[in-house]
């Protein structure tokens, strides 16, 4: 199985730079690299970078906010050109909710008017166009009904299967199965599941108990599962490590997930 680094993963602690990234993945010999964004940098010169020290740009994620609403052609080409000039075959748009008010069904109906127009602008570009499942009780994308929703609107969509917040809203892996012909990247992530709110920052999911970010493999998702039933179904593509605590240093924590999924 082939694991990448998700940038996300580094840059959301503050105290990593995007050479940071780049550097720990050789270090932990990863087999790729997933820009969250590019940071201010120039894409070209990110992936000159990962090009000296062989490291392949496997996917590109970005963010459609409130503020993109106005101009959204302008704000996903120039995400879009990134893509390009970053060298990634896909795209990743996290469907966060953008209205709060709404629940996940009317978040996605306007998920589905903002992918319509972003689907044409990524298949000029050549580049395959994903959302994932994302977390909370109003996201429009969580369980495999809701990504289907999705994509009966905008057929050429695709997923990138997060396991941990797929497992938020049903069983992950009757999930995955469900929609693996689609899935073309994919998350680790894992949680702390607790009935009622454990502290003053829970996230409420879909199923009704609150999450609280875990290491993988010191939480309740079941990676060792998600890997088995990968290889079953012969997926051949990369898996981000995605950690979102601060318990850890995250280079250390991507350190230990990595050595849990690869033993």
């Amino acid at each position: 199985m082939k694991f990448s680094m998700m940038t996300y993963t580094l840059m959301r602690q503050k105290t990593y730079t995007p050479a940071d990234c780049i550097r720990v993945a050789v270090e932990l010999g990863m087999d790729g690299i997933d820009w969250v964004t590019t940071y201010g940098e120039d894409p070209r010169e990110l992936k000159k970078r990962c090009d000296d020290v062989g490291l392949p740009v496997v996917a590109h994620t970005f963010f459609l906010r409130k503020a993109d609403m106005e101009n959204l052609e302008t704000a996903a080409a120039t995400h879009l050109d990134n893509a390009v000039a970053l060298g990634a075959p896909l795209v990743m748009i996290p469907p966060m909710p953008l209205d709060k008010e709404l629940d996940d069904k009317g978040n996605r109906k306007i998920w589905a008017g903002i992918l319509k127009k972003v689907a044409p602008l990524a298949k000029e570009r050549g580049l395959a166009l994903s959302v994932e499942n994302f977390p909370g009780k109003i996201s429009p994308v969580v369980t495999a009904d809701d990504f289907y929703e999705l994509k009966a609107e905008v057929p050429e969509l695709k997923l990138t299967f997060d396991n941990g917040n797929a497992d938020s809203g049903e069983d992950q892996i009757a999930s995955l199965r469900r929609c693996f012909k689609d899935v073309i990247h994919v998350h680790f992530k894992d949680w702390f599941r607790y009935p009622a709110p454990p502290n003053d920052k829970p996230k409420e999911m879909r199923d009704g108990r609150f999450y609280v970010p875990a290491l993988i493999g010191e939480g309740t998702v079941d990676s060792r599962a998600t890997l088995r039933e990968l290889e079953k179904l012969g997926y051949t593509g990369y898996i981000n490590i995605e950690y979102e605590g601060d318990d850890k240093p995250a280079d250390k924590a991507m350190q230990q997930a990595l050595g849990y999924l690869r033993s």
